[in-house]
């Protein structure tokens, strides 16, 4: 809307031509109220029209910050959010929401000066402790904990096998609790020494591929001795809580595949964490001013910036073992089940992290790249992105565009928050909208069900220029801690 404010339309007005309106509306009304020379009508009268001025400007103000802010590009498949201080963000979100604490985190991302060209947000984002979910963030010499987050190498894995939809039992309970005894999941005891989330007596399997991670485990110890303690080889090649998940699923033909969603577990967590809250003691000591405390980071050349790389490193190996590892206790405790033929497995298998940290050039610069909540998709790269309980999930293989830095969405991405999700559905919403799919229909999972997430058919279709869809799936067993 156009208006008229001292005899100059609105539109014509700039930010800071509108701030002096404002600025001088003040001043002129006190003015107005106090001189002797006109009537009191008269004196009221101006006042007024200054007053409407003042109010008229606010509000073109508003409006002029909020097209600033929010700038669309309608030529492009993506929005473009331009912040007062910073970097650009270019965010595949059309036609997904994008609440408002998320926007906010990404803006102050966006203003650290060490971040590349621009943050990319995939069409998942939604709010994350110290940066949103869903978002992709280049840097040069510096790298921020918290953007990585504490499960390190959390990630995907997924693999079709020779078994079809009429090898499956019509009843499809004794999948469920034949993968629930085979693979540790959840969490009981605190984690302590009863969680039945860890392993009480650990496979000789797990010993093998520990003997392989221990001597770098090690060399990380011998720096950061407060990291040894807690869980760390009980943990490898179990699931874990939250939105961590086993699936067997189905494709457009009925093959069947396997799916699995976990990543470094307690020690990736116990790592994380440290690591994070030594990136804020750091800033402290440099008397660095951050938007957000969680955004503390370690520059290239300092202290603790080596070390943390190698932890990182070192996590994420720790996290694809662990998929892995759960992938064949998965597909040898169906062999022997009794409950499907015999079949072959991995003949297509994809795993990926998703929260993580690499070395990528791209505009012809070697810069570290943060995927938090995002999956890499150079042209050609084959990709996991899960949709929600009872919801559709894909195998993609990337299309490399530059712009996102390579990138695309990780899943459906988490539409309210956990608390909410309980405050707002029941057990009787959670079992509808998971009706032929075997899975726990409890209250201890509705934080999970599928009206907790974003539509996964809006994010596939935002992101239709990062990827391109290989095989659509469809949950038929869903394992959850």
């Amino acid at each position: 809307m156009t208006v008229e404010i001292s005899g100059m339309s609105s539109e014509s007005l700039n930010a800071d031509d509108l701030a002096s309106i404002i600025q001088g509306a003040d001043e002129d009304t006190a003015d107005s109220l106090s001189t002797k020379s006109s009537s009191p009508i008269g004196r009221r009268a101006h006042a007024a029209t200054i007053k409407r001025d003042k109010t008229v400007a606010k509000s073109a103000l508003i409006q002029v910050k909020a097209q600033k802010g929010n700038m669309t590009d309608t030529n492009t498949t993506y929005n473009v959010i331009i912040p007062e201080n910073g970097v650009p963000i270019k965010a595949w979100t059309k036609g997904v929401a994008l609440e408002q604490e998320a926007e906010n985190q990404l803006r102050n991302v966006a203003s650290m000066p060490f971040v590349y060209k621009w943050v990319a947000a995939m069409p998942d984002v939604h709010w994350g402790i110290g940066a949103t979910v869903g978002s992709v963030i280049p840097t040069k010499g510096a790298i921020i904990p918290a953007a990585v987050g504490v499960d390190i190498g959390c990630g995907m894995m997924a693999a079709k096998t020779s078994l079809n939809a009429r090898d499956l039992p019509d009843n499809l309970h004794d999948i469920r609790t034949t993968i629930e005894r085979a693979i540790p999941h959840g969490r009981t005891d605190n984690g302590g020494r009863n969680d039945r989330g860890a392993w009480a007596n650990i496979p000789a399997r797990q010993i093998e591929v520990w003997s392989e991670l221990k001597p770098g485990y090690d060399a990380i110890l011998s720096k950061h001795s407060k990291l040894n303690r807690g869980n760390d080889l009980n943990h490898l090649g179990t699931l874990g809580t939250g939105n961590h998940f086993i699936e067997v699923c189905l494709d457009e033909d009925d093959n069947v595949w396997f799916m699995l969603h976990s990543g470094s577990r307690g020690v990736g967590n116990r790592i994380g964490t440290y690591f994070i809250e030594l990136a804020k003691s750091d800033v402290r000591k440099w008397h660095i001013n951050l938007p957000d405390k969680d955004l503390a980071y370690f520059g290239e050349g300092t202290e603790h910036f080596d070390d943390y790389v190698e932890a990182l490193r070192w996590a994420q190996k720790f996290a694809m073992a662990n998929r892995e590892l759960m992938m064949e206790a998965l597909v040898n405790a169906l062999r022997d089940s009794g409950e499907v033929p015999s079949f072959g497995a991995a003949i297509e298998a994809v795993n990926c992290h998703h929260n993580y940290v690499s070395i990528e050039n791209h505009y012809g610069q070697n810069v570290f790249v943060t995927r938090k909540g995002a999956v890499r998709a150079r042209l050609g790269d084959m990709g996991i992105i899960p949709g929600s309980m009872g919801a559709q999930s894909f195998i993609v293989r990337g299309l490399g565009n530059p712009e996102s830095f390579h990138s695309c969405s990780h899943g459906a991405g988490r539409a309210m928050s956990r608390g909410e999700a309980k405050r707002r559905f029941t057990v009787a919403d959670h079992e509808a909208a998971t009706a032929g799919v075997e899975c726990r229909k409890d209250a201890g999972v509705i934080d999970e069900t599928p009206g907790a997430y974003k539509p996964i058919s809006a994010v596939m279709k935002a992101q239709a220029d990062l990827v391109e869809i290989v095989h659509t799936l469809r949950q038929v067993v869903c394992v959850k801690g």
